[in-house]
């Protein structure tokens, strides 16, 4: 393993510009900058309340027959998503950890959707360190975050972990399709540690699909449900585990394969 150290503070600031212009080179669609949390933003920690009501009410609003469990995933899926790229991107392209603490989010619409993180030191240490180093960052936010979604709308635990686990599992697919230099075995090392270190083990997982040259490509196979088919009961995601299983196989098959 390799030796962990910290930037050192005098470079705080171009480490924290480097991951997150790594982020949205990445992705196309993660949109950072530095710096401390504006007035309004999500900020760990911080009475949150007002902002998280206003989401509450965007989406009630905009989905009036959902129902009151779809707000609660949605404000707690809203909430974990960019936390969670940051871990991953952080880990196996940055190379590097930052305090996650220092990361306020801002609500647009009914969605939460772009993000500031507080210039300083960030850990540098093998992969595996750097996962070991997040999921508990992770697990402390994600922790906190959950009883805010509660104090708004009831969200149990299990299904929470699971939508937990779904967008750790996704992300380590979007992983595979962006490090192809990596087999599928490390990936699913790196998955089965992001999951267990979250305290997800068994809340989902991965398995393969061939592809047309015989490759193994990689898919989620999840326990977790979006709800999202309360806004359209004819149509469910692709990962969606309430639909026949060689239906979600055949069409996470085709997405795979999309992505070659």
């Amino acid at each position: 393993m390799a030796r962990s150290f910290l930037f050192a503070q005098d470079t705080g600031d171009a480490a924290t510009t480097r991951l997150i212009a790594t982020a949205a080179q990445l992705t196309g669609f993660m949109k950072g900058e530095p710096g401390p949390a504006r007035p309004g933003w999500y900020r760990p920690g911080a009475d949150n309340g007002p902002m998280l009501a206003e989401l509450h009410a965007a989406l009630a609003a905009t989905y009036p027959k959902a129902g009151p469990a779809f707000y609660a995933v949605r404000l707690w899926t809203n909430l974990l998503w960019q936390p969670a790229y940051l871990a991953v991107i952080s880990a196996h392209f940055h190379g590097a950890m930052p305090d996650l603490s220092g990361l306020s989010q801002q609500r647009r619409g009914i969605y939460v959707d772009g993000y500031r993180l507080l210039p300083g030191a960030q850990v540098a240490a093998s992969v595996e360190a750097l996962i070991d180093n997040a999921g508990s960052q992770l697990s402390a936010m994600t922790a906190a975050m959950l009883e805010e979604v509660n104090a708004l709308a009831r969200l149990k635990p299990l299904p929470a972990r699971r939508l937990l686990a779904d967008r750790m599992l996704s992300l380590m697919v979007w992983l595979s399709q962006r490090r192809r230099d990596l087999p599928p075995e490390q990936i699913e090392a790196y998955s089965a540690q992001w999951l267990h270190v979250l305290g997800l083990t068994g809340q989902g997982g991965l398995e393969t699909v061939q592809g047309p040259a015989g490759q193994r490509l990689l898919i989620v196979k999840r326990k977790g449900c979006c709800l999202d088919y309360r806004i359209d009961p004819d149509r469910l995601c692709a990962t969606c585990p309430k639909q026949d299983n060689a239906v979600r196989l055949a069409r996470q098959t085709a997405n795979a394969l999309a992505e070659l």
